[in-house]
This record gives structure tokens, C-alpha cells and sequence, in this order.
């Protein structure tokens, strides 16, 4: 009985092997296309820091401070609408009354390809950065590192 097992077992290996052995007997060639956008948009950002509130010992640090606080602003948008904000909420309730309410936003998320519109000081406490960024370029710069690709066509032999 024991050898009819081993016999079975045996047929069952080989009969495994051979099916999937078949399927390499069919060879196929695969053609790929790029996908592209029909349009892209370019999407502006501005950002703004104060001066005065900037931690330098003077004016001018305070100015360059503020400068690149206002670009990581304007950074800031950019992602937020390329990648969107993550919200989260909480909200305590006691009694039926609201006694805590809390919303904690985030962005997360790379920006390459934009370019510095304007930046200029408003009086002499704000500090504006004005960004653009032209999604062709971005996408040109995808295609160079991702190179994305969808099947064109199947050929079997």
C-alpha cells in the first residue's frame, strides 16, 4: 500500500512538471507605448513670511530668513496641490456639550521643476515668494527616471 502511495506521489511530480514545462513551448513578444497627457497644467503657489518675527540679530538676516521661509511656504502649496493635505480631527464630548475640538493638518511629498516666479517684500513686515510649476516639466523629468510604458501590442509564436 505504501509503495502505490509513493507510485501516485511520484506520477503527480511528473505530471506537475510537464504541464508547467508546456507552457515556455509558447513564446510571445510584447510591443510598449508611452502614455502621455493630452494637456498639463501649471499650477502657482505663493507664499509669505513676516520679517520682523524672523530670529536674526538684523535686518538683513531677518530679511534672508524671511525670504526663505516665504519659499518653503510657497513649497508648501505646490505640494499640497500636487499631493493634497492630510487632515485629522478629534473632537471630545461630554454631556452632550463640545468641550475639545482639534484638526491637525499635514503635506508630504516631493516637489522637482519649480521655478521662482517673483519674490519681493510687502512693507516691511512681509515677505512674498511666488513659485510656478509647469507639470510638462515635471513630466519630463518623470520620463527620464520611470520611463512608464502600457502594452501596445501581443504577438504569439
Amino acid at each position: 500500500m505504501r509503495s502505490y502511495t509513493v507510485i501516485t506521489t511520484l506520477l503527480l511530480g511528473v505530471s506537475a512538471l510537464s504541464l508547467s514545462a508546456c507552457s515556455h513551448l509558447v513564446d510571445k513578444h510584447v510591443e510598449w507605448e508611452r502614455i502621455e497627457p493630452q494637456t498639463y497644467p501649471v499650477l502657482n503657489a505663493v507664499g509669505y513670511a513676516p520679517i520682523a518675527s524672523q530670529r536674526g540679530q538684523t535686518d538683513g538676516q531677518r530679511m534672508l530668513l524671511a525670504m526663505k521661509a516665504s519659499k518653503l511656504d510657497a513649497y508648501r502649496e505646490l505640494a499640497e496641490q500636487v499631493y493634497g493635505q492630510r487632515i485629522d480631527g478629534e473632537l471630545s464630548v461630554a454631556n452632550l456639550v463640545v468641550e475639545d475640538a482639534r484638526l491637525q493638518s499635514s503635506v508630504q511629498g516631493v516637489i522637482r521643476g519649480a521655478e521662482v516666479v517673483k519674490t519681493y517684500a510687502i512693507g516691511e513686515d512681509t515677505y512674498v515668494t511666488e513659485l510656478k510649476l509647469d507639470m510638462q516639466k515635471v513630466y519630463d523629468i518623470y520620463l527620464t527616471t520611470a520611463k512608464p510604458k502600457r502594452i501596445k501590442a501581443v504577438k504569439y509564436y
